[in-house]
């Protein structure tokens, strides 16, 4: 009888015991691989978060590979499980614009006068985040700025691929910019804003909306370490940085590949830059270039990247990389010209670095006002850190108060 008893606890044993070591050994792996850098204030609590982000996706790829869950679906579950309850200076409030979810925050205190409004768009890399992974985020700008904060929860990559999410953004910015005197805020005071994903969102809804004769004009775009080219994954700050938690080179080229096609093949073509033809890179050089980096960014290990050219095939399965929908620092002079005031966000420690230091020239050289914050001690998915209450960096604070 004793043996009914052993055998399932010796079976649970060895399960349990094979699971720490595959647990161990992707931590062990992806510690190898990354980099936290000397200039990165309290390096410490980043490894930390960096090991709790692996843990979880290891669980999900094991759950995955039993065949529980995806590890998308479970990595979703584990973002969304929180909730904050009431807070007692906002009302908060789900809705729906044109089918789109979005949550609605709006100051309690009475306004002398109409609010400001602000669009939010959150990150994830068009697959992860949802209205639950921003919520003390947008709390925090609605109660420090007064501003009445509208939150989307677009559609999300694989299975709703591009345009899917931009035009989510987009439809839900159009509904709130026509029903603003339902919110108590001011049309000519309405604000797109987005981290990272978001912030490539927010620029493709304001670059549409710049020429829109039949709505007010956009105040103004927040974009927060955006991603918004897919053409050079070898500039500078990629190569700097390519091993920097959050956001690795080639979590860079899978996110965007996944929101573009549902998968990711072709990615080591992406990386090295042999996805999109010669003459096509070149024609975009003149806004997608190392030469319109400053100098100053490219002192800490940056080599020259050499052209490389790519077959029909790879080129047609990318070939919507050149939409500015998708990528909008390709967007014409004819659009970046007519751009409302910008504020951009960059970190120094951060892949998408160069992305915005190449929009804030391209607005800049088209005459467009550019508020730029620069995060020396900053690493991607930063600002996000504010939202908990023993993760957080002082960088991520000074950012999120220059944002408010």
């Amino acid at each position: 009888m004793a043996v009914i008893y052993i055998l399932p606890l010796l079976f649970l044993a060895v399960f349990l015991a094979a699971f720490i070591l595959l647990v161990i050994g992707a931590i062990n792996f992806h510690l190898s691989n990354s980099d936290i850098p000397h200039g990165v204030n309290q390096p410490v609590k980043l490894r930390i978060v960096h090991v709790i982000l692996i843990i979880t996706a290891v669980v999900g790829k094991i759950l995955e590979n039993i065949g529980i869950c995806s590890q998308v679906c479970f990595l979703r579950y584990i973002q969304g499980s929180k909730t904050l309850g009431v807070d007692t200076k906002l009302f908060i409030k789900d809705l729906c614009f044109e089918k789109v979810p979005v949550r609605i925050y709006q100051p309690k205190v009475p306004s002398a006068s109409r609010r400001r409004g602000v669009m939010f768009f959150h990150g994830g890399g068009w697959v992860f985040g949802n209205l639950e992974t921003h919520e003390k985020l947008c709390r925090l700008i609605a109660r420090e700025s007064e501003s009445v904060v509208v939150s989307v929860g677009y559609r999300l990559a694989p299975e709703h691929k591009y345009p899917a999410a931009y035009e989510d953004c987009l439809n839900a910015t159009i509904h709130f910019m026509r029903n603003t005197e339902h919110y108590g805020v001011d049309p000519a005071n309405v604000i797109v804003c987005g981290d990272s994903a978001g912030g490539n969102l927010a620029a493709a809804v304001s670059q549409t909306l710049a020429g829109r004769s039949d709505l007010p004009k956009l105040r103004a775009q927040i974009l927060i370490y955006p991603g918004l080219q897919a053409l050079d994954f070898n500039l500078p700050s990629y190569q700097q940085n390519q091993g920097v938690p959050l956001l690795f080179r080639e979590h860079a080229a899978f996110f965007v590949l996944k929101y573009l096609n549902g998968h990711a093949l072709h990615m080591q073509e992406v990386l090295e830059g042999s996805h999109i033809p010669i003459d096509i890179k070149l024609n975009y050089s003149k806004w997608v270039s190392p030469d319109n980096i400053p100098d100053k960014f490219k002192v800490r290990g940056y080599k020259p990247h050499v052209l490389l050219d790519c077959t029909t095939d790879v080129y047609e399965t990318v070939k919507r990389f050149c939409e500015p929908n998708l990528c909008p620092l390709l967007a014409e002079d004819a659009i970046v010209h007519q751009l409302p005031e910008s504020f951009i966000l960059t970190c120094e420690y951060d892949v998408l670095r160069d992305d915005g230091l190449l929009y804030k020239k391209r607005l800049e050289d088209n005459g467009v006002r550019v508020t730029w914050y620069h995060l020396e001690d900053g690493f991607h998915g930063i600002i996000n850190s504010c939202s908990s209450n023993w993760l957080s960096f002082p960088a991520g604070k000074r950012g999120l108060d220059n944002i408010v």
